[in-house]
């Protein structure tokens, strides 16, 4: 139970800081994103330096992660060993960028506006969840057909 608690409580601080993280490199701003995205004259690039010190701090964790033989929290790694570049997985990526293109807003920084309950968010995150439902339900769909 205590390790439950000490794991819970160290997601819930590396959350919040990725949360402000977010709130100060003004990732929660739909219309930064999309001037970022947005090759011409309205072009904002300071994006591209928080993308790239979160390679870097994400290259060193990988790097020391790599050398240890377990997690911290659990007895062991559970990493994906899936490498299908298929159909799905192209026009999945495909509709994650034209919805983050269009909209300004990626899952991450729309949760954390979320709690400003801002109709836009809010609209965003109901549209999320049902993306997810409909996955789920056509994955449901295919499970269950013949090859």
């Amino acid at each position: 139970m205590k390790n439950k608690v000490v794991t819970f409580s160290l997601t819930l601080v590396v959350g919040i800081i990725f949360g402000l993280g977010l709130i100060i490199s003004q990732m929660t701003n739909p219309a930064k994103v999309i001037n970022f995205l947005t090759v011409g004259e309205k072009w904002d690039a300071s994006l591209i330096f928080v993308m790239a010190v979160a390679m870097g701090i994400m290259m060193i964790a990988w790097r020391w992660t790599s050398k240890r033989s377990a997690p911290l929290m659990a007895n062991s790694f559970t990493l994906s060993d899936f490498k299908l570049v298929d159909l799905r997985l192209i026009l999945g990526s495909v509709l994650f960028g034209l919805g983050w293109g269009l909209s300004g807003i990626c899952p991450g920084p729309g949760l954390v506006q979320l709690v400003t309950l801002k109709p836009d968010f809010i609209v965003f995150f109901a549209a999320v969840l049902a993306g997810m439902w409909l996955t789920n339900l056509l994955n449901g769909r295919s499970k269950n057909q013949p090859n």
